[in-house]
């Protein structure tokens, strides 16, 4: 990407959109564009349409869509399905309407079977059923990973897509009933501090694996992966380190510095019993992961802490 060049970066304001932004600003691209919701409903193809058509992006980092835990996906199917599929169709099909250099869109690692083989190659894609609690978001980001492709095929157009592993950091969601695992225990925890309580209760049973990446980490491959990757197949990103539930409960425990006890309630879903990623192509061509798990914790928390009364007047966490 050209350092002058117009780059619009969907989803701004989330916990990846800051990080892209952020760091964009430090390697020198200094043309970012960006749009709150109130300004641009992405919703609205008419409105997506129009933003496209007026400002003429050159490229686009497309992270926009309804995103959260394993409650939220469970509890709101329809609206994770129906939000992220038209979020994508009209952001995608507007880059190639008005021509956009090249495009990235942002997936997820739930794109891949609940049963996939460990760890999770990119040809994995579509080889078994999905896991239920997520199914609808999973369908909708395997759709816009599709579109990208075959828009690729039939125009030519350099649109691609990257996978990343379950992502944490500064600006997440920390809503304590639909928020990510991190965000939502690292409140959850904070907060039994607070009040002294004497247990946490975290559903599951703490045995599944997840892969963890640092919104840092992320932004910083897809702006390398911009500059270095114009292929139609996507690229998985993430640490392809394999963490327990209960190891993260337990690293975050002591961040925080809570000492009550830890209970897990054996009712509740679990989600997809192991899920890391093969990072193979996308270190082939230069990029590897430098934030470890507990130095990303530290650093989330930290933030965290700084910004206690914005994260409770908009989650209502205590």
């Amino acid at each position: 990407m050209e350092k002058n060049a117009k780059i619009y970066v969907s989803g701004h304001s989330g916990l990846v959109g800051n990080a892209v932004c952020k760091i964009l600003k430090t390697q020198g691209y200094e043309n970012i564009i960006t749009r709150s919701h109130k300004d641009l409903d992405l919703l609205s193809q008419s409105q997506t349409d129009e933003f496209f058509k007026k400002e003429k992006p050159d490229y686009v980092i497309h992270l926009a869509g309804k995103v959260g835990g394993i409650r939220g996906n469970k509890t709101y199917p329809a609206d994770y399905i129906y939000e992220n599929l038209t979020i994508n169709s009209n952001v995608i099909f507007s880059s190639h309407k008005h021509k956009v250099k090249k495009l990235l869109n942002l997936g997820s690692v739930c794109i891949y079977p609940v049963l996939a083989p460990i760890p999770i190659k990119e040809e994995y894609l579509l080889t078994g059923p999905l896991e239920y609690t997520n199914e609808g978001y999973a369908l909708a980001k395997i759709a816009s990973l599709m579109m990208c492709k075959k828009y690729f095929e039939q125009y030519g157009d350099n649109f691609i897509s990257v996978m990343p592993a379950n992502l944490y950091g500064p600006f997440d969601n920390f809503d304590p009933l639909n928020g990510h695992v991190i965000p939502m225990l690292m409140g959850r925890i904070h907060k039994a501090k607070l009040n002294g309580d004497k247990e946490v209760t975290i559903w599951g049973t703490g045995k599944p694996t997840r892969d963890f990446l640092y919104s840092e980490d992320v932004a910083d491959a897809l702006i390398f992966i911009m500059n270095n990757y114009n292929e139609k197949e996507h690229l998985n990103i993430s640490t392809s380190v394999e963490t327990s539930i209960k190891d993260l409960v337990e690293q975050l425990v002591k961040v925080i510095g809570y000492t009550g006890n830890i209970s897990y309630d054996t009712s509740k879903p679990d989600g997809t019993p192991k899920r890391y990623l093969d990072t193979t192509k996308v270190n082939s061509i230069g990029w590897k992961a430098k934030v470890s798990l507990n130095e990303g914790l530290n650093k989330t928390y930290k933030w965290f802490l700084e910004n206690e009364k914005y994260i409770n007047d908009k989650y209502h966490i205590w």
